[in-house]
């Protein structure tokens, strides 16, 4: 029987129980979920502890007509701070994104993270002084640096701007865009709080220059590459977490389970929680202490050259940068448009 008796009462054995759980709700046991999302109504339907944006996700979001209100305060704010136009701009853009972490951490019980603008991401003085921005914008309304993650491009200067701000504001910082290890590596030695590491981009890239189109999950680059960071870090005891994100596919969150976080799109949360088949757990810190893998370490000139010898990382980082500079650049046309109607009086 797949039941058993207990004190008097029916109670459902372990292997029916697995087989009623969502994998959503087996992976929750493993790993930190978060939402990759601007909808906050996905937020409320799946209960992500945490909920991570960038420039494209919030220039779809600001296009629903739910979210015109955050939008208008935006702008408004940028209006009322006065400065040049570009000035105006920018504190609007700088004000919508923190507008959407706000709602989000009404829905959250985690953390937030907010993205640097991606054109800033060769300068590492700008992205410094651009979180410092958007954490005050923050600590403004109430809410606490400790619930927010500001995102940085894993390029060289936003590993140094992601120290600086660890080390001298407390300030926690999520690199992202990250794809190789050699990025891996300088993001732990500069003791940032998170990465991202980039699963099915890389698989995107594999299969559109090899002759294999198919992959079993833990055949997956984008898996093996987070596997191979996860146990890396996890070897020799560094602080910086990994939160596997960019998923194609419900194989791939699941072959990642045991991860510290993951961040999910909505559309395959909502796979994962149709989804009953059985989860276990891939990642564990005891199996990555018995991993063959060598320490490290990385200055400017062997980051470089290191991360330059894997041409899928330079490519995908350089390609990520200019998508997510292109739908920042989309979302300030935007803004400077409704902001010339508003001046305007239309």
């Amino acid at each position: 029987m797949s039941q058993t008796r207990v004190f008097g009462i029916m109670s459902v054995s372990p292997d029916k129980r697995r087989k009623m759980e969502s994998a959503l709700e087996q992976i929750k046991k493993y790993t930190v979920v978060v939402a990759d999302t601007g909808d906050f109504n996905a937020i409320e339907e799946y209960k992500p502890q945490d909920a991570t944006t960038n420039p494209s996700l919030i220039l779809a979001a600001a296009k629903m007509s739910t979210y015109q209100p955050l939008v208008e305060q935006a702008i408004k704010y940028g209006i009322a701070n006065g400065g040049s136009e570009k000035e105006q701009v920018t504190n609007a853009m700088d004000k919508l994104f923190v507008n959407f972490g706000l709602e989000i951490l009404k829905k959250v019980p985690g953390r937030v993270s907010t993205e640097v603008d991606a054109r800033l991401s060769f300068d590492k003085e700008a992205m410094v002084s651009r979180a410092r921005r958007l954490i005050s914008l923050y600590e403004e309304a109430g809410v606490s640096k400790e619930r927010i993650l500001i995102k940085l491009s894993s390029t060289w200067e936003g590993i140094q701007a992601g120290r600086e701000l660890e080390e001298k504001d407390g300030i926690h910082c999520n690199m992202t865009l990250l794809f190789s290890f050699a990025q891996a590596v300088a993001c732990a030695e500069a003791r940032v709080t998170l990465i991202s590491p980039f699963v099915g981009r890389i698989l995107d890239w594999y299969k559109e220059n090899t002759d294999r189109k198919n992959y079993e999950p833990h055949e997956d680059p984008g898996v093996q590459s987070v596997t191979k960071i996860y146990n890396y870090y996890k070897k020799f005891s560094y602080t910086t977490v990994v939160m596997g994100a960019s998923f194609r596919n419900t194989g791939e969150v699941k072959a990642l389970a045991g991860c510290d976080l993951l961040t999910i799109s909505p559309g395959l949360l909502g796979e994962l929680s149709q989804d009953h088949s059985a989860v276990t757990c891939s990642l564990t810190p005891q199996g990555a202490k018995e991993c063959d893998l060598e320490k490290v370490h990385l200055d400017e000139k062997s980051f470089r050259w290191l991360h330059n010898e894997d041409r899928m990382a330079v490519e995908k980082l350089s390609d990520g940068i200019r998508k997510f500079a292109a739908d920042a650049i989309k979302l300030e046309a935007m803004i400077k448009e409704r902001m010339f109607n508003v001046k305007n009086g239309q």
